[in-house]
């Protein structure tokens, strides 16, 4: 029988990245997001290559659709084996005074408190399943070690998140769940395309950065969901190589 993943965010980018890889690994992948047609055209390129997907809409901001989505896969599936939080939302660039709250608020909604209430759902499900125990992998992003410059809102979420991590790391031991982040850096998706033109850099200027292949992202997360529950990698970085991480500003 095929372990059931469910992955945020799995329309697009990282998340369907995550999603096709995932179903190459022998998962059977539930994907939700905020609109249904591209969460379908990720399952349609899944059973087109023989995997199972079960698409669904949901907007993590919202605790009551989070908690629909537990339901459906509780009655359809009896189980879930791993969760990837990997919905985010990023914030315009903005000088922190005059970020407007309205913005920080939904940018914390998704990126934190999605990631929390698909957490406390997860832990639910894992600590009453038989056998007991599950995965769960946070996107944290190079964002939860170092700032680009004017991402107030995204950078505080994404160091939440290795919070988030920790303590649920801790939290889930007694459950057999073994928790862990990934922190991507310069993946090339179309959020990031513009990375090639030039991005504001921490001295004021404008410089293009290197990107690297999504697939390095999808083999590392078949890697780390592949363990054992005895076994856990904590925290990985994947990044392109010449990013300006290390000595970032």
């Amino acid at each position: 029988m095929s372990k059931i993943a469910l992955v945020t965010g799995g329309g697009s980018g990282i998340g369907r990245t995550a999603c096709l890889s995932l179903a190459s690994a022998g998962f059977h992948v539930v994907l939700i997001g905020r609109r249904l047609e591209p969460l379908e055209a990720v399952a349609h390129d899944i059973r087109k290559e023989g995997g199972e997907a079960l698409p669904l809409t949901c907007d993590i901001a919202d605790a009551a659709q989070v908690a629909d989505v537990f339901a459906t896969i509780a009655k359809r599936f009896g189980r879930l084996d791993l969760l990837f939080n990997n919905a985010g939302l990023f914030s315009p660039p903005g000088l922190l005074e005059d970020v407007e709250i309205a913005k920080w608020k939904a940018v914390v909604d998704v990126n934190l408190n999605g990631a929390f209430y698909c957490t406390q759902h997860a832990f639910r499900m894992m600590k009453d399943q038989s056998p007991q125990g599950g995965r769960i992998i946070n996107n944290g992003s190079i964002s939860a070690h170092v700032p680009r410059p004017n991402s107030a809102a995204y950078t505080a979420t994404k160091h939440a998140m290795t919070g988030l991590t920790k303590s649920a790391a801790l939290d889930g031991r007694k459950y057999n769940i073994a928790v862990s982040q990934i922190d991507i850096g310069n993946a090339e998706t179309e959020m990031t395309a513009r990375m090639k033109d030039g991005v504001p850099q921490a001295d004021g200027t404008l410089a293009p950065e290197p990107l690297m292949d999504l697939k390095y992202v999808g083999d590392a997360l078949v890697y780390m969901a592949g363990l054992p529950l005895e076994a856990n990698v904590q925290f990985i970085t994947v990044m392109a190589t010449k990013m300006p991480f290390i000595g970032r500003g």
